[in-house]
């Protein structure tokens, strides 16, 4: 099997890996904000994922470039305001409806890589856009409004479709823990700084310490690490349409060991988006995946 193949095989796995954590992830936070506000388990989470992999890679943030340095703060703040948006949402909404409704970036990548790169959106890609409003409308609508939460984490969505954009467009693999490690550390300051007004709250309870830790050392730490690594390997979109099994992921889990009931409504709307992703990813993007592969700034 050729060198390139083998990578590009590696890669995947990697980021269906991260993506199933992701998903394991959405029930847990869920029954965590009942009891620990949302800026407080954020910095929590993301300041132990950050000390963790400084304890381990002390001397990765002396080997990155400043134009890595510089990418990986703009990332950073990207991924630390949707995780803010997200989170504060999932807090008000079902979790397997919160994943299916975060699965939109998938087709939020294209068309934002098309904008990015003034390239042309194809048809194709239109028609997933339109789907995956409906499967969001038939999960989330009540009468004519979008509740709090559900608006949130499609906000959320919108700014991980640009993270996974410009992921793709500056990862270097050989710089891949010192990207990780500054991402890491800007989500926290971003985090520490919101929620620094009304001091910091800490979890009381072991299974919730546990929980903290899992998300924090595995989803955070961990998915930084295989995200940027397999993002030097796969084009922006094609990251993205391996990302769309995380709202099945999170479904699955939500419904095995999270207490949920599968609905028809649920179903269908997530069918609706499911379908919308693939439809996107069979919409031919060659332009843009070569684009923003290599996009430097």
């Amino acid at each position: 099997m050729p060198d390139s193949r083998r990578l590009t095989l590696l890669a995947t796995a990697a980021l269906l890996a991260v993506t199933a954590c992701w998903g394991s992830t959405f029930f847990l936070i869920h029954d965590l904000l009942t009891r620990i506000p949302t800026l407080d388990f954020l910095a929590v989470r993301f300041s132990i994922a950050s000390a963790t992999l400084v304890l381990l890679a002390p001397k990765a943030l002396g080997r990155l470039t400043r134009e890595s340095r510089r990418h990986a703060v703009v990332l950073g703040c990207l991924y630390g305001v949707a995780q803010i948006l997200q989170t504060a949402g999932l807090a008000k909404t079902p979790a397997s409806i919160s994943g299916f409704i975060t699965g939109m970036y998938v087709v939020a990548t294209p068309v934002f890589a098309a904008l990015i790169l003034r390239s042309r959106i194809g048809a194709l890609t239109w028609v997933a856009v339109v789907l995956a409003m409906a499967g969001l409308g038939v999960l989330t609508l009540g009468g004519f409004s979008i509740g709090y939460g559900e608006a949130l984490i499609f906000v959320a969505a919108m700014l991980y479709a640009l993270h996974i954009v410009g992921l793709g467009a500056w990862s270097d693999a050989r710089q891949t823990l010192g990207m990780a490690i500054v991402q890491l550390i800007v989500i926290s300051v971003i985090c520490l700084v919101c929620t620094a007004p009304n001091g910091l709250v800490l979890p009381h309870r072991a299974a919730d310490w546990a929980s903290v830790l899992y998300m924090a050392v595995f989803a955070a730490a961990g998915a930084m690490i295989g995200q940027t690594w397999a993002q030097a390997h796969l084009p922006a979109t094609r990251a993205a349409i391996i990302m769309s099994t995380e709202p099945v992921f999170a479904a699955l889990f939500a419904v095995l060991f999270g207490g949920e009931s599968a609905t028809v409504r649920m179903i269908f709307g997530g069918l609706l988006v499911l379908a919308a992703m693939l439809l996107a990813e069979l919409a031919p993007r060659r332009k843009v995946e070569a684009e923003v592969t290599h996009l430097t700034v």
